[in-house]
């Protein structure tokens, strides 16, 4: 088996300069996606899929945490970008929740558990506490702006790698792709928002490699639930978690699925002083892309 190779994301050779963020209200027909949507590729398609679980809640959970933080920002350009990553993020929300919603559905998978965990999570967990002390509020705001902002390194990261990988080659189901590829574009064009708000209430290195280091554990758990949850419900993988582990290990090699060596980069680079979200992928392919769902939405 020839094992696939990335080629870095090119550089771009010119600054797009600042962008104003906008919600795009693009649709994607998936209604004849069949379960294993990369044929052939059980485990790869159960993995991407498995995001879904997340996804929703935990973009609710972000956007939340910006309106909250909107009434504390006095700078316009911040202010601009964070309502621009809330109707994004919105948009993603809804968009997973109703399409990935009626997949799972038409294929007999009841996915309301998993759903009510998640709310759980995110909701009452992690979102906004009623504490009477204005500075303990404030310093619960912070450390959510922190957590989200290294969130937010990983879909950056994950929507350059949608834009990259080799779905394609291997016959995944167009629009399904597409879906995840818009979002993980739109990912890219705003991947600098929750860093800037994250540094804008608090700059300090420890905060931001605190959070990491408590946002790795978080997402694996999470993903890996999700993906042994969709597993479960599909006679055609075997059981064994080790075959779930083969699985993500091949697809890795064949560019269908992160690498834990890319995965691990990312953090890496998350944990430099010098890190700055500008230096993912390409915001030109990012917008290119962007620009060629609009078109064939519209037609």
């Amino acid at each position: 088996m020839r094992r696939f190779r990335r080629k870095p994301t090119p550089p771009d050779l010119l600054d797009p300069g600042p962008l104003a963020l906008r919600a795009r209200n693009v649709r994607f027909d998936i209604e004849d996606a069949p379960l294993h949507w990369i044929p052939g590729e059980p485990v790869a398609s159960h993995l991407v899929s498995s995001f879904n679980f997340i996804f929703p809640e935990a973009e609710r959970f972000f956007i939340d945490a910006f309106t909250e933080a909107l009434s504390h920002i006095r700078d316009e350009r911040i202010r601009e970008d964070v309502l621009g990553f809330i109707g994004q993020e919105t948009l993603h929300a809804d968009t997973h929740q109703m399409t990935m919603g009626a997949f799972f559905a038409r294929h007999g998978i009841d996915t309301t558990p998993l759903e009510r965990q998640n709310e759980w999570l995110f909701r009452r967990l992690l979102g906004p506490r009623a504490v009477a002390d204005e500075r303990e509020a404030r310093q619960w705001l912070v450390e959510r702006l922190s957590f989200i902002a290294a969130c937010e390194n990983f879909t950056a990261f994950l929507g350059d790698f949608a834009l990259n990988n080799t779905w394609a080659d291997h016959g995944a189901h167009r629009d399904m792709a597409q879906m995840w590829r818009w979002h993980g574009a739109e990912e890219m064009e705003h991947r600098t928002v929750a860093h800037d708000v994250a540094h804008y209430f608090d700059p300090s290195y420890r905060r931001r490699v605190r959070t990491m280091l408590i946002a790795v554990p978080g997402l694996l758990f999470l993903f890996a639930r999700a993906a042994r949850f969709l597993v479960a419900h599909d006679p055609a993988v075997p059981a064994h978690r080790f075959a779930v582990l083969r699985g993500f290990f091949s697809a890795g090699r064949r560019g269908l699925l992160p690498t834990p060596r890319m995965i691990l980069a990312s953090i890496r680079d998350y944990l430099r002083p010098s890190y700055s979200p500008v230096k993912m992928g390409s915001m030109a392919q990012a917008l290119t892309f962007l620009a060629e769902v609009e078109v064939t939405n519209a037609a």
